[in-house]
């Protein structure tokens, strides 16, 4: 049900957004491991009980949402990228099923692995590493975030990474990760400007991204996409700020791993005498207008990729895992 093997047509919904299928939130309260200066002092994000219980509350509250198929049920614990795809995905299968969904599975997330920063200020947030039962044999990859004490912890990234990929982080003498600053010079590239160049990357080219189905590989199909009697555009922008600001976490040889997030619009024009692709069902819920030559698709993708230390190996950036889901298309 859930895949995650690198390009794929966006004017298919339900194997885009399918992904998304698989998130919500939950809510944290404050506790103890946070003091009144905690904007000033280095402290870890949560305890490890409460990175367990927010993943716990987080799948309950997703598990409401996609049988219901009702985006409140989970709009108060997801931000950011997920948020977009996760509220879009819910409006098309409500369109179409008000009655709830009718395929529902409840996800499973079992075999946790926290990597949980000190850091002080906020953000605050952690990674969580875990199997489930949608996917195959991938690992999920969840990032926990939340702005002040007061608030709920929300679930910002979402990715999938073979088992392999998961690199191993850096962790101090007590188990905590080192998170680094979006404008760290000790990368290949800050984690501030990976938005940027990826973005670029997928319109040029480019040696600053290894081969790989995200990169050489997404390239190769939008290449394809332009075929007789029908033109095929594609625009990205970068997303870096607010709860679309990169994340990076130190891995164990000095690089990071970094969630970042863009936006790219899919124009698709029939030629003269033509008419462009049908849509299935779920694309056809979140397109407004009258699609006669041509349609527009607005789309969110994630991504997580290895960021290397500044000036070792090929200094290339891989990009490990991406979901992407569609957020709104216009006919015209």
């Amino acid at each position: 049900m859930i895949r995650d093997r690198g390009p794929r047509r966006p004017r298919r919904l339900d194997r885009i957004v399918l992904l998304a299928a698989s998130l919500t939130a939950l809510s944290l309260t404050a506790s103890g491991c946070v003091v009144v200066h905690g904007e000033r002092e280095i402290l870890p994000a949560a305890t490890r009980a409460q990175a367990a219980r927010a993943l716990k509350q987080f799948t309950t509250a997703y598990n409401n949402a996609d049988k219901a198929y009702d985006s409140s049920l989970d709009a108060a614990h997801v931000t950011g990228a997920l948020q977009d795809i996760d509220a879009a995905r819910l409006k098309a299968g409500h369109a179409n099923h008000p009655g709830g969904n009718p395929n529902y599975s409840p996800l499973a997330l079992t075999d946790a692995r926290f990597a949980i920063p000190k850091k002080a200020g906020w953000p605050r947030w952690f990674v969580a590493d875990t199997a489930a039962n949608k996917g195959g044999t991938a690992r999920w990859l969840l990032v926990f975030t939340r702005n002040g004490l007061g608030d709920p912890w929300q679930v910002a990234y979402l990715t999938l990474v073979a088992p392999g990929d998961v690199p191993k982080f850096k962790k101090d003498k007590d188990g905590w990760a080192e998170a680094l600053s979006p404008s760290s010079a000790q990368l290949s590239v800050p984690p501030r400007d990976l938005s940027r160049d990826y973005a670029k990357y997928l319109k040029k080219g480019g040696t600053g991204f290894a081969s790989g189905p995200h990169t050489t590989g997404w390239r190769a199909e939008r290449a394809k996409a332009t075929r007789p009697g029908l033109a095929t555009q594609f625009l990205d922008e970068p997303l870096t700020s607010g709860d679309y600001a990169p994340l990076a976490l130190r891995t164990a040889d000095g690089g990071a791993l970094v969630f970042f997030t863009t936006r790219y619009f899919q124009k698709e024009t029939a030629a003269t005498g033509t008419s462009v692709p049908a849509q299935n069902d779920d694309v056809k819920a979140l397109t407004t207008g009258e699609v006669k030559q041509s349609i527009t698709l607005q789309l969110i993708s994630n991504a997580v990729a290895l960021d290397p230390v500044k000036g070792t190996g090929t200094g290339r950036v891989s990009v490990l895992g991406r979901i992407e889901g569609l957020t709104s298309a216009q006919g015209s």
